[in-house]
């Protein structure tokens, strides 16, 4: 019997997210869906979701900063022995703040949240693809990847370095068989976050102006489903509207 083929997204929130869509959305490719974040309440919701539709999931409380719960994260999928396909870093936490009122301890935070996760989730997920000479891991970036712009220059500086461990990576994988995705969110997404977070920002965007939830999830689908003759190593969504 061949294992289950699988996904695990960490970054995983609230239902109207992106890390909770593209749960779903894996899940309705057949995947077994191993998802992450710190609120087990709200993973616990996206679990029901998915297996109400059929689908199959299981959810891990990680903080992926912690070395320690991504390691528990990818014990999980090591003991039900699937065979891992997708793997997506969608953490994104962001403060934002003039560079002289940022400390040294916010600076650090943003880096671990946005790098130093993303490094150790790579490393467990490419050792679990390796052996089958296959798979594909995708970073979600932002605007602040390519520019830096005040009051966000300590996230943009995170961003940053995701996107230059992502290319690392790709170099260093690519001829291995894994492909390796860097995405650039270059707008609002139409989701509970962006909603709760700045309202009147949100509101003014208009329901054209913000990237649709399923869109996206659409989207890093196509790219998984990639020839590897024509592999896509980053790629930029915004709405049509978004100006840039």
């Amino acid at each position: 019997m061949s294992p289950q083929n699988s996904a695990v997204i960490i970054g995983v929130g609230p239902e109207r997210g992106l890390g909770a869509t593209l749960a779903k959305h894996f899940a309705a490719q057949g995947l077994h869906v191993y998802i992450a974040g710190r609120s087990g309440e709200k993973l616990q919701q996206v679990v029901d979701s998915i297996r109400k539709h059929g689908g199959q999931a299981t959810s891990v409380v990680a903080d992926a900063t912690q070395e320690y719960d991504i390691n528990h994260l990818f014990d999980a999928i090591h003991f039900d022995e699937s065979a891992l396909q997708l793997a997506v870093y969608n953490v994104d936490s962001n403060i934002p703040a003039p560079i002289l009122e940022t400390k040294s301890e916010t600076f650090t935070a943003l880096w671990q949240q946005n790098c130093l996760g993303a490094f150790l989730f790579a490393k467990e997920a490419i050792e679990c693809m390796q052996p089958n000479k296959q798979g594909t891991l995708i970073f979600t970036g932002a605007t602040a990847s390519l520019r830096a712009k005040p009051p966000f220059t300590a996230f943009a500086s995170a961003k940053a370095a995701l996107r230059s461990l992502a290319q690392g990576l790709a170099r260093e994988f690519s001829p291995a068989g894994i492909h390796v995705v860097h995405t650039i969110i270059d707008g609002v997404i139409n989701g509970d976050r962006a909603a709760q977070q700045f309202p009147e920002y949100y509101q003014s965007k208009g329901e054209e102006g913000l990237l649709k939830l399923e869109a996206i999830a659409e989207t890093y689908w196509a790219m998984h489903c990639q020839h590897p003759s024509a592999w896509t190593h980053e790629l930029d969504l915004r709405p049509f509207k978004e100006p840039f």
